[in-house]
């Protein structure tokens, strides 16, 4: 389970959590229910998740889907586990398509959008070519002689041809770019952007004109709520993994990867055994599969892996 307390309305991370807490609270301890105590006092959005989750967990659809699946027909996984796995497998899935509407004005305001486990190749106007990864929203326009790209949400990677006119102009969240005859990602979630330069250098300021950065190749740049942060240097070849289609790990624990697994799969992925979240994990695996690497991961940590609709738990 991931330890992330984001302020505002339920985002995915806090229902990723609920979830968690929904399988823990099943045979919880005096000491569980104590975490999930202060889990709840740490963020008002982790008490609208987690409200969201056991709403939809009681509903009558999930009642009646769960003895649904439950019904004898012929053997499955399903009676290899035990019964609260079922409604749980049946939760995940109406969650989906309960949840996914709730980024729905920003959605409406992208040209371009991904869902989880896509990307989508585009050429802007200026001749900038744009790699959009899983779950982001996008758009682009030409203000007059300016372009302009706007990431909503997301990550994407730019390559940037040297400017005929105006310089491409990226905005995400708090910060805005100025690219000319470069290649960089940019990545916005939870309200911080992060800039990672490939080749050239990329001008980066925030939104409101106070302060500006000029971040050169082999350079990263975090910038939240409570302003720009250090610069840090990259390993192009691990942070810059999954234009390439992969995903590398270097001694990272193992929330950390799955919270990185949970935004190419679509469903959940749920860590039920938070004696693994340090565990660390080394390893180079294809995005275009998060299961199979989940799989991998069980192996390494010798946890049980329990496969549903929709849901992949490791136990």
């Amino acid at each position: 389970m991931t330890d992330s307390h984001s302020p505002g309305p339920a985002n995915d991370s806090a229902i990723d959590q609920a979830l968690n807490w929904l399988i823990e609270l099943e045979n919880a301890d005096a000491e569980q229910r104590a975490r999930f105590e202060d889990w709840l006092a740490a963020d008002p959005a982790h008490g609208e998740a987690f409200a969201r989750a056991e709403a939809v967990w009681n509903s009558q659809p999930v009642l009646e889907a769960a003895v649904s699946l439950a019904a004898p027909k012929k053997p499955s996984m399903f009676k290899r586990l035990r019964p609260h796995w079922v409604p749980l497998a049946t939760a995940a899935a109406l969650l989906l398509g309960l949840f996914n509407f709730s980024d729905l004005p920003l959605r409406l305001k992208a040209d371009h959008l991904t869902v989880a486990g896509e990307r989508q190749r585009l050429e802007l106007g200026d001749g900038s070519k744009v790699l959009l990864n899983t779950k982001s929203a996008f758009s682009s326009e030409l203000d007059g002689r300016q372009p302009i790209a706007r990431l909503y949400e997301g990550e994407a990677f730019f390559e940037v041809p040297t400017a005929k006119g105006l310089p491409l102009e990226v905005e995400a969240g708090p910060v805005r770019m100025s690219a000319s005859s470069t290649s960089f990602a940019v990545r916005y979630l939870n309200g911080v952007a992060q800039i990672q330069v490939e080749q050239g250098a990329v001008n980066v300021q925030d939104t409101q004109g106070s302060s500006q950065v000029n971040l050169s190749a082999g350079y990263s740049l975090r910038v939240g709520p409570e302003g720009f942060g250090h610069r840090e240097k990259i390993d192009q070849s691990k942070d810059l993994a999954w234009v390439q289609g992969r995903l590398i790990f270097d001694n990272c624990p193992l929330k950390e990867v799955l919270a990185e697994l949970r935004r190419y799969y679509p469903g959940w992925i749920v860590n039920a055994n938070t004696r693994l979240d340090q565990v660390a994990v080394t390893g180079n695996y294809r995005l275009d599969n998060p299961v199979d690497v989940v799989r991998s991961l069980a192996q390494i940590t010798s946890a049980r892996l329990h496969e549903l609709p929709a849901l992949v738990i490791l136990n």
